[in-house]
């Protein structure tokens, strides 16, 4: 996807059924608008959703340093 860089999975040590996705974009807008306005976006929630006992949080941060 355009201006995806990486992503990682983490599992909560605590609580081993939550986990943690980081996704790093070159931009916001490569998130908000790119993909999440894509068809390959529709597929993915399609092929995630079951996973998810709610709805995810999304929170978009910036790197400091």
């Amino acid at each position: 996807m355009p201006g995806y860089l990486g992503h990682e999975l983490h599992r909560d040590i605590e609580t081993p059924n939550h986990y943690l996705l980081l996704v790093r974009w070159e931009a916001l807008e490569a998130h908000t608008e790119g993909f999440r306005g894509s068809a390959r976006y529709q597929q993915w929630s399609a092929l995630l959703h079951h996973f998810y006992e709610s709805v995810p949080v999304v929170e978009h941060y910036e790197q400091v340093g």
